[in-house]
């Protein structure tokens, strides 16, 4: 499905430039033909370019950056109201204050001053005020809601920037171009498209014409934030997916927590094992020791077996040496029987 045909253009009238007198050299790639004086624009050109322009917006929706709808001239200042407004983008419909961009910061007090000032008048507060200042009060309110009403919900500055009729809104081109914001915009015969990032020729004078194109690129915003919705939403049906997988991870482990206890039988073995270790080597070493006992004492026999031989003959000796006193006593014995005997004699 195209998003934008060339019968569509045709019907609004986009396809009508401004007089040739009024037209700009550098329009002169988009300009088709010249027909009474009015300068006839390319269809052709401006279907390419808006679907480049539209598949751009959508995609940069898509990634959630937003978007500020600028157009101050009195036919398009309610269409770009519309469809802001329908697409949830910001605008601004009547005034472009200076430096709405490069300086915020201000204008984001301004809004937080209208909005403080809004809360006075609904809940009554204005009521004590005195009349003067109250009035003053009044007048500043009717004065910011005209100018910035279409930014109240502007946190921050925005991602793109969307023009009707750039010759007019110069001070908006050039703010995005010092910060670098991309533009979209409708060109004429009579605007310069070098400041533009995405420029879209055709006319921009005419409200159908304006209407259709801006309508679609409000379009193009709201089929980026679909798809950033379902992905969003398919990213928890995916996890939903995924937990029946995480709960079979855990009852594993679960598992294997049931047949822990069987490992600490196993793990209760190998202690009983090592606490058997002390005793098997008490019991070794006791044989040990009993084995070495028994080798020193068949040594101490061996060795007292290899020494009673060479006692045996000290022994034979002193069998020798008591005999020898015994003949010396005996001797004595019979010297003194001899003794007796010859006193027997005499």
């Amino acid at each position: 499905m195209e998003v934008l045909t060339m019968k569509e253009l045709l019907e609004t009238g986009v396809h009508f430039g401004h007089r040739t007198r009024k037209w700009n050299p550098k329009m002169g790639r988009y300009i088709f033909t010249e027909r009474k004086g009015i300068h006839i624009i390319d269809l052709e050109q401006t279907v390419d370019m808006f679907k480049k322009a539209y598949f751009f917006v959508r995609d940069r929706a898509g990634e959630g950056k937003e978007m500020l709808f600028v157009g101050t001239k009195k036919q398009v200042q309610s269409t770009i109201a519309d469809e802001a407004k329908r697409c949830g983008a910001h605008y601004v419909n009547r005034r472009w204050l200076g430096g709405t961009l490069t300086n915020f910061v201000t204008i984001k007090q301004s809004i937080k001053r209208m909005k403080d000032l809004e809360t006075m008048m609904e809940d009554g507060s204005i009521d004590y005020v005195p009349n003067k200042e109250a009035a003053r009060m009044r007048r500043d309110l009717a004065k910011l809601q005209r100018n910035l009403d279409g930014l109240r919900h502007m946190e921050r500055v925005p991602d793109i920037l969307y023009v009707i009729d750039p010759d007019i809104e110069t001070n908006a081109v050039h703010e995005a171009n010092i910060l670098g914001i991309p533009i979209v915009s409708i060109v004429d015969t009579n605007c310069d498209p070098d400041p533009i990032d995405f420029p879209i020729p055709g006319n921009d004078d005419a409200i159908k014409a304006t209407k259709l194109i801006t309508s679609r690129i409000a379009d193009a915003i709201l089929e980026g934030r679909e798809g950033r919705q379902e992905e969003v939403e398919e990213a928890p049906a995916s996890a939903a997916e995924a937990k029946p997988s995480v709960e079979k991870v855990e009852e594993a482990p679960a598992s294997a927590a049931e047949s822990e206890p069987s490992g600490e039988k196993v793990e209760e073995a190998p202690s009983a094992a090592v606490e058997s270790e002390p005793v098997a080597e008490e019991v070794s070493t006791e044989e040990a020791t009993v084995e070495e006992t028994s080798e020193e004492q068949s040594v101490e026999t061996a060795v007292a077996a290899e020494e009673q031989p060479e006692e045996s003959p000290a022994a034979e000796e002193q069998p020798e040496e008591v005999p020898a006193a015994v003949a010396a006593e005996e001797t004595v014995s019979s010297g003194d029987e001899g003794t007796e005997e010859n006193d027997d004699k005499e």
